[in-house]
C-alpha cells in the first residue's frame, strides 16, 4: 500500500514538532544534547522547534499525509561550504540562545555538523527524518526518502545527511548512501556519520 506524502505547510508547524520531540527523545545525539532525561523531556521540544522554523524557511518538509513520520530536506547550492547561514548570521549561537541559553552543546552541535558539511556541489541536504515511535518499523521513514531520492535521480543532485544512530545508517546504505570521510565523534559522546548519495543514473526523465 503506498504512503500518501505531501510537503507540510504553516498550519502543520505543530505537528510537525510533535512529531519530531517524540521521535528523536532518545536519540543517541539528542541525549547528549540533553543529558539529563526529565530536562530533556520538558526542553527537547523547543530545539525541534527552531529545527523546523529554519527547514520551513529555506527548505522543504515532506510529511506523511496521517502526519506519522516526516522529513526535513535543505537545498545547498554549489557555491556553500556547508555552513552557509550559520556562518553569517552565527546561527549555531542565535539556535542555541532560542532554545536553551546556558546549554552550549546546543550551539556545538551545530558548529560541528557545519565543520563536517562538504562543500563544492549542488546537493539536497536531510537535516533529519523522524517517524512517530508507536509506527516504525513499518517502512515509514522508506518511503519518504525514497519519493526524495527519485527526484533526485531525476534531477542529477546527489544527496547529504549525517546518520545518529547505527540503525539510521544502515537504512540509508541500503537507500545507496555510502560514508563520507571519518565519522564525528562528538565530546563524550555517540558517534556521527557523514553520508553521500550520488545520483542514480540511466533513469527515465
Amino acid at each position: 500500500m503506498g504512503v500518501a506524502i505531501r510537503t507540510a505547510r504553516e498550519q502543520d508547524r505543530q505537528r510537525v514538532v510533535r512529531l519530531l520531540d517524540a521521535a528523536f527523545q532518545d536519540d543517541p545525539v539528542s541525549s547528549w544534547v540533553f543529558p539529563d532525561e526529565e530536562y530533556r523531556r520538558t526542553t527537547h521540544h523547543r530545539l525541534m522547534a527552531a529545527f523546523t522554523d529554519i527547514v520551513m524557511a529555506d527548505g522543504r518538509i515532506d510529511l506523511t499525509e496521517d502526519g506519522s513520520a516526516c522529513a526535513l530536506w535543505l537545498p545547498v547550492p554549489a557555491d556553500d561550504p556547508g555552513d552557509g547561514p550559520a556562518e553569517e548570521d552565527d546561527g549555531p549561537a542565535s539556535v542555541r540562545e532560542a532554545v536553551d541559553p546556558d546549554n552550549e552543546r546546543v550551539e556545538l552541535i551545530g558548529r560541528l555538523t557545519a565543520g563536517i558539511h562538504p562543500g563544492g556541489r549542488d546537493h539536497a541536504y536531510l537535516w533529519m527524518i523522524g517517524v512517530a515511535p508507536d509506527r516504525q518499523g513499518e517502512g515509514l521513514g522508506t518511503a519518504l526518502m525514497a519519493a526524495a531520492l527519485d527526484h533526485c535521480d531525476r534531477t542529477g543532485r546527489p544527496a547529504y545527511l549525517e546518520a545518529s544512530s547505527a540503525r539510521s545508517r544502515r537504512l540509508y546504505e541500503r537507500l545507496g548512501f555510502e560514508p563520507l570521510g571519518e565519522p564525528l565523534s562528538l565530546p563524550d559522546g555517540p558517534y556521527m556519520w557523514p553520508m553521500w548519495r550520488e545520483p542514480r543514473t540511466g533513469l527515465p526523465a
